[in-house]
């Protein structure tokens, strides 16, 4: 059990340099998405990423690069609301896309993937925005008030 994170440090490592080599530290290149395995609101969501080691790539927690959707969770029944509209928006998109791609893969806290989300070509982010159900984010601190 001693030699466990001596391991995982060597995956972590050999993953990060095989997944696309010439890529800068923080960015991790494009990923292919095998299928997805479980969605949580409008931007995160679980996938297996192909040609990845289970260890890393089965069921990997993945946030929608770029975007702000309400929270399940949220402070109230209008947050509520629309963040049930929002997953059942990416629930579609990701549904109806034959082949996902994770394009300028990073990543997140809490050892989640962060990364642009295409579908058949079709930017979820920018989708996600235009119908209004997410606002622009950087990571820094929400600036949009769900409730309001």
């Amino acid at each position: 059990m001693k030699f466990l994170p001596i391991i995982f440090s060597a995956v972590i490592s050999l993953f990060s340099q095989s997944v696309n080599a010439g890529i800068d530290d923080k960015n991790f290149g494009t990923l292919k998405v095998s299928s997805i395995s479980s969605i949580y609101d409008g931007d995160t969501f679980r996938a297996v990423i192909k040609d990845v080691h289970p260890l890393l790539g089965e069921r990997i927690g993945i946030r929608v690069s770029g975007v702000d959707t309400p929270e399940i969770r949220g402070k109230c029944k209008l947050e509520k609301s629309l963040a049930k509209k929002a997953k059942k928006f990416t629930v579609n998109f990701l549904r109806s896309s034959k082949k996902i791609e994770l394009r300028n893969v990073t990543r997140g806290k809490y050892f989640r993937i962060v990364a642009d989300v295409y579908g058949d070509g079709r930017n979820l982010t920018k989708l996600l925005i235009r119908s209004g159900h997410a606002v622009k984010y950087d990571g820094g601190k929400k600036s949009k008030d769900w409730c309001k």
